[in-house]
C-alpha cells in the first residue's frame, strides 16, 4: 500500500466501531489520506455532535503533523506555545489521531474521538493493529 484506499479506509472505521461497541462504548471515527483529507467517517449513535467534529480534526493533524496528535500536544506544553502556532485551526494535540504507516511513510492517519483521550488513543492504535494482523 502505497497509497490508504477507501477500502482499508473502511475496514479501519468498521474494526473501531466494532471494537467500542464490545465495550458499550459510543465514538466518532474518520479516516484521512496523507494530505489530511476525508477518506471515511462515521458517527456512532448517542455519540456527541462535537466527536465528530473533533475525530476529524485529530485525523487531519495526525496526517499533516506527521505523528500522533499526543506529541503535538507534549511538544506544545514542553515550549510554551499554544495550537495558534500553527495557524490551522484544525490542528489538535488532544489525543486520538494516529497515523498511518507504510513503510514509515504516512499514507494517513486516524481519529477517534467520543471517550477519554487515552481511551481514543488506545483504541485508534488498537483499531490499526487489528488491519496489521490480518
Amino acid at each position: 500500500m502505497t497509497t490508504l484506499t477507501l477500502d482499508y479506509a473502511q475496514q479501519l472505521i468498521h474494526n473501531s466501531i466494532a471494537l467500542a461497541s464490545q465495550h458499550g462504548q459510543s465514538i466518532a471515527v474518520a479516516v484521512v489520506d496523507d494530505h489530511g483529507e476525508l477518506l471515511a467517517f462515521a458517527r456512532m449513535d448517542n455519540t456527541a455532535y462535537h466527536a465528530g467534529i473533533l475525530a476529524q480534526n485529530k485525523a487531519y493533524t495526525s496526517a499533516r503533523d506527521r505523528q500522533p496528535t499526543a506529541n503535538l500536544a507534549a511538544w506544545a506544553q514542553a515550549t510554551g506555545k499554544d495550537m495558534g502556532y500553527w495557524t490551522d485551526a484544525r490542528f489538535t494535540g488532544i489525543q486520538g489521531g494516529l497515523p498511518i504507516l507504510k513503510d514509515n511513510n504516512v499514507v494517513g492517519a486516524i481519529g477517534i474521538s467520543g471517550l477519554s483521550e487515552e481511551e481514543d488513543a488506545a483504541l485508534a492504535q488498537i483499531a490499526l493493529d487489528s488491519l496489521v494482523k490480518n
